[in-house]
This record gives structure tokens, sequence and C-alpha cells, in this order.
């Protein structure tokens, strides 16, 4: 069996163009998400681009959940060489001091607890890859800046601003647990609204074809951990 992709928080801009990249370029594509009729949607485009693709229904949230599909995903495509995390907690803690414990937690359980339990799921895969690699979508709004804290107090963002933030600070723990043992970890912070995505208020400048030739350029290159496109 060839190279499988797990594309987790599959949806139109970044992660749809992710996975046509590297299908494209010779992987097979796990996608997953918790739309089964997204998912559906996903998978028939890149059947039509003759890429070998599949659905698997799960929660990015929940380890039992994220886990079953890894391990669906290694059974009906073959290992696992890459995974493209792109899987947010939503916007429901808006503000910090207002949120209930349960939208807090969410935030952490995307961002930290279900990139992990994919990752350690994965790992055998990654590994045995010998050119394995972890590859995640971040935002600006993790940036350590008061004009940046600012702007996302004001837009009701904080509890994503703190999910992107404890990502950046993962990214970089597992780059370097990992170093030396055949998978790259990296991630492209987009500083910016992709086109053509509810982000987009009619003003995104970022095609999401150019975060895709990034994240390609990250698996390729294997040096780089931190990319940022604005």
């Amino acid at each position: 069996m060839g190279k499988t992709i797990l594309v987790v928080g599959f949806g139109p801009g970044i992660s749809s163009a992710v996975a046509e990249k590297f299908g494209s370029s010779g992987f097979s594509v796990a996608l997953v998400a918790r739309s089964e009729e997204k998912l559906a949607a996903g998978v028939a485009e890149l059947k039509a681009k003759g890429i070998e693709a599949a659905a698997f229904a799960a929660d990015a949230g929940d380890p039992t959940s994220i886990r079953g599909a890894v391990a669906k995903a290694r059974a009906a495509l073959g290992p696992i060489a890459a995974v493209h995390w792109n899987a947010y907690g939503g916007l429901d803690a808006g503000d910090l001091l207002t949120a209930d414990a349960a939208a807090t937690r969410g935030v952490f359980e995307v961002a930290i607890v279900g990139l992990l339990a994919t990752v350690q799921e994965a790992l055998p895969d990654l590994k045995a890859a010998k050119d394995g690699a972890v590859l995640v979508t971040n935002g600006a709004f993790g940036d350590v800046s008061p004009q940046i804290d600012e702007f996302a107090v004001s837009m009701k963002y904080m509890g994503l601003a703190v999910g992107n933030a404890a990502k950046h600070k993962l990214v970089g723990l597992l780059a370097a647990r990992l170093k030396g043992e055949g998978v790259h970890v990296g991630e492209v912070v987009v500083a910016g609204s992709i086109k053509g995505t509810a982000w987009d208020q009619g003003n995104a400048t970022i095609e999401a074809s150019t975060v895709a030739n990034k994240f390609w350029e990250l698996y390729e290159g294997r040096s780089e951990v931190r990319a940022r496109i604005s």
C-alpha cells in the first residue's frame, strides 16, 4: 500500500487544498470531520480528480472518536504517513470571563487533546514511513502581541486565541520530541483570511492553494518547523 495523509477538520479552504495537493502527489487521502455531507462531497471531488480518498466521520475533540477514525483510515487506505490538523475548537469561548467551563474545555479538547490523540494513534505508522509528518494549521490570534490581544478581545475570539497559542507551543514540543525519529512536525500560521471560506468577508487575500503549497514545502524540506503566510 502507498502513503496516506489523514486530513482532520476537513472543509472548504485550506484542508481541501492540502488534500488535493498531497493527493495529486501520490498520497491516498483520508478525510475526517463531523459532517458526513461535507465529507461525501470532499471524497467525490477528489475522486473526480483521480485521487484515492475515503471519509471517516469523527469528533476531533473526542480522543476515542478520533483514534477510531485513524484506525479505520489505516485499515481502508494503508499506513498513515502524514497528518494534517486543520481542526479548531470553535468560537463558543469568545469572552473568557463569561464562557462556561464546557466551552473553555472545548478549546483545548480540539487544539491539544484531539491533536495529541491523533498523533499518538498514528505514531507507529509515522515512524515506520521514515518521512512521516505532522502538519498543523494555526492562526495569528495566538501571537503574543498587545495588538493581537486587543483585537481578539474586541472580536470575541479569546478562546480561539488561547487555543492557537497552546497549539503553537505544542507544535514546537512535538517537533523537538520527534526530531531524529523520522517524523517532521511543522505548522503554517495563517495571518489573514482565506478566499472563499466562512472567514472571508469580501476582503480575503490568501489563496488556499498558497497555504497547501507551503505545507508541501514543509513536508519535503523537513527542516522548517514554522512558516507564516499573510
